[in-house]
Order: structure tokens, then sequence, then C-alpha cells
């Protein structure tokens, strides 16, 4: 079993996350699931996986909270017919499928910030609706809680909260992004590499300013040659 996965952000602020679930064969994507592992099944198992789950929260007031999934839930089966015109079911739609959600944060879909905040008093300047400026002020002030620090609150009122990433996935769903960093740093060093066959260019695009004025042999020999050093106009070395 393998899954991809994007938080979307709902306009009244509360986070949903779309996820495909795979159910594949012991040899992964490329072989088929046994006849017992149907679509039914995985549905049963998610369903079920969904009202099991819950995490201890933290303790407020002497209150225990304890977070689990919203009633919400709605699982759908794949099929080819859901895509444009019952194209075949490639990774490639699977992905276009849940890639529009991954474009949607807290600042597009709430009207809150798209940057952190240094000071609580900002809000009272930013054009923000009502309800994405209690959002970020609960935030900002639970932040300031002893018992809530290790939340990193504060830091991430902005996006009404929630620090999670955007999109995470199985190892084995697909490719790896250590694998995707690698194939752009491969092109990139493609793309600068001249393709002239017995031609070596040697190209020099790191620099670093070293500072302004003259060194000790430069003044010296500035003074030598009838110049002043320090003066308007003087040789700059880097």
């Amino acid at each position: 079993m393998s899954f991809a996965k994007v938080a979307e952000y709902q306009k009244r602020g509360a986070v949903h996350f779309h996820a495909v679930i795979r159910l594949d064969g012991p040899g992964g994507g490329d072989t088929a699931p046994p006849p017992w592992a149907t679509a039914d099944l995985l549905t049963d198992a998610i369903r079920t996986a969904t009202t099991k789950t819950q995490v201890d929260g933290p303790t407020l007031d002497g209150c225990a909270h304890t977070l689990t999934f919203g009633r919400q839930l709605d699982v759908r089966t794949i099929r080819s017919a859901d895509f444009d015109g019952g194209q075949e079911l490639t990774e490639r739609a699977v992905a276009s499928y849940i890639a529009k959600y991954a474009t949607k944060g807290a600042e597009t879909a709430t009207g809150a910030l798209d940057r952190p905040l240094k000071f609580a008093a900002e809000l009272a300047q930013l054009d923000l609706s009502d309800h994405a400026r209690r959002l970020i002020r609960t935030a900002w002030t639970l932040g300031a809680r002893k018992d809530l620090e290790h939340l990193r609150l504060r830091a991430w009122a902005h996006m009404l909260g929630f620090r999670g990433h955007f999109s995470t996935k199985s190892r084995r769903y697909s490719t790896t992004l250590g694998a995707l960093r690698t194939a752009r740093a491969d092109w990139r060093r493609a793309q600068a590499t001249p393709t002239e066959t017995g031609t070596t260019t040697y190209v020099l695009a790191h620099w670093v300013f070293a500072g302004t004025g003259l060194s000790d042999t430069e003044a010296w020999l500035a003074e030598s040659l009838g110049t002043t050093a320090g003066t308007e106009g003087e040789p700059t070395r880097g």
C-alpha cells in the first residue's frame, strides 16, 4: 500500500487532505494486486482507519484534548472514466488530479497572510477578513503559552497554525524528491556545459567581495606612480 497526499485550505480556515491511495501487488506498482485486494476492501479499510485514528493533544486549563479526523470523508475509486474522455489511467493523470489542491495556500483560500508575523500589532494595519484575523490572532495568542511553545504557533500564525507539509507521499508511491532534485541539478549542469566537440570552456560564475581601497602593496605602488590612495575614483579590488 502506498499513498500521495496534499493539504488544501478551505475558505473557513480548515485544512482538508486529499490523498490517492494505491494497493499494488507484492512486487509494487508493476504487479497486479491479488484477487482479494479489491477497491471495496481498500475503501472499507480507509473508513475504518479514519474512525480509529486519534492523537493525544495538549491539556489546556486542566482539559485534555484528543485530535481526530473530522466527520467529512469522501472515498472514491479512481477510474479512467474520471479523467478527460476516459483517457488511460497514468501516473501523470493521477498527479494532475491532485495537483490543483496543492496550489491553494492560506493566503489565497482564506484571505490570510503570505509571510510570517513579527508583531501582533501588524494585524491592525493589514487588509484581512475578520475571520482570518481572528484565526491568526488565536494562533498568536496560543503560541505565547509555555505548554504550547513546542508547537511554534507564532511562527506559523500566518498559516493559521498549520505547520505540516503541504505534500507528502510514500517512498514507494513513485520517484523520490531526492531523485527529482538530482535530475534538475543534472539538467542545469547540462545546459551550462558547452556541447562543441573538442572545445573546452571554463565558466567562472562565482565571485566573492574582497573589499574596497588599496592593500599595503597597492598603496606603495600607487604612491610610486604619483597617485594618492583613498581619493575619489580609487581602484577597487575583488
